[in-house]
């Protein structure tokens, strides 16, 4: 489905086999992407799925409602999954690796830091765009989403510019966002007891690992390759509808990371610290 003129050229360009302005208009589906802005999510899942019941695959944020997130996984747990590609990068995935087997130690931290100018969207702030990323890596290389602690906001023309946030102790996750940032940066840091692992870059085919800091280290230098994550998150879809194993990020996950960046951004805007 594709409304703009400019939606409609890029599908046809890419091959589609059929191009409608309406969900009434789709022909009978084996499943559905929807890619479209995050405050649309919520009415266009409802509106597909109450033509047709298929597994559905959402770009990230879920929502940026909570108690639309909430509704939406409990409606339709088991077939809606969200599009958290940063769950199949390799270098993620060998994160988890390291804190799952505690070869570094115990896990202190996980920091992730997601700067950028500007961006894309006109819906949604930073938070929305970009945190969503960041919870999702802890999600996976933690396995779980510990409490929200601190949240302080950067403002500009009074909108929301960049967010630095902590949530939980050991381990903690701690994460920075921000679209007025002078460089763009991809960071992805865990801090066990006896080292450190970390990507450094988006596009990073590579974990470097640091066992003693003292002195001048030489990581040890871990090749990650795989496929491109986008790739890997669609193909883990269309196996699904094969028959396969469903993607990596339920509903109800999901509708956790909205859960936690409406308790930052809320936080965020009083400037505390949850004790």
């Amino acid at each position: 489905m594709a409304r703009s003129k400019e939606s409609v050229r890029r599908a046809r360009e890419g091959g589609a086999a059929e191009v409608v302005g309406t969900v009434d208009a789709l022909p009978p589906l084996e499943g559905a992407v929807v890619c479209t802005p995050i405050s649309t999510h919520h009415d266009v899942i409802e509106a597909v799925l109450a033509k047709q019941d298929v597994p559905v695959f959402v770009e990230k944020a879920l929502t940026a409602d909570p108690l639309q997130a909430d509704r939406l996984a409990d409606r339709h747990e088991g077939r809606l999954f969200v599009m958290d590609k940063w769950r199949y990068h390799p270098a993620v995935k060998e994160l988890a690796a390291i804190a799952g087997s505690a070869e570094l130690g115990p896990v202190d931290a996980l920091h992730c830091r997601r700067v950028t100018l500007g961006h894309r969207y006109s819906d949604v702030d930073t938070v929305w765009v970009h945190a969503p990323h960041d919870l999702a890596i802890a999600l996976e290389v933690l396995g779980e989403l510990p409490p929200v602690r601190y949240a302080s906001e950067e403002r500009m023309g009074g909108q929301r510019v960049s967010l630095i946030a902590r949530l939980g102790e050991r381990p903690g996750v701690t994460l920075e966002v921000s679209c007025v940032a002078p460089a763009h940066r991809r960071e992805v840091r865990l801090v066990c007891e006896d080292g450190i692992a970390y990507l450094d870059g988006g596009w990073s085919e590579e974990v470097r690992v640091v066992r003693n800091i003292a002195g001048s280290p030489k990581p040890e230098v871990r090749q990650v390759l795989g496929e491109l994550p986008l790739l890997a998150e669609l193909r883990a879809f269309i196996e699904h509808l094969a028959g396969g194993p469903p993607p990596r990020s339920s509903a109800r996950e999901a509708a956790q990371i909205v859960r936690r960046l409406a308790e930052l951004v809320q936080l965020a805007t009083r400037h505390e610290v949850v004790a």
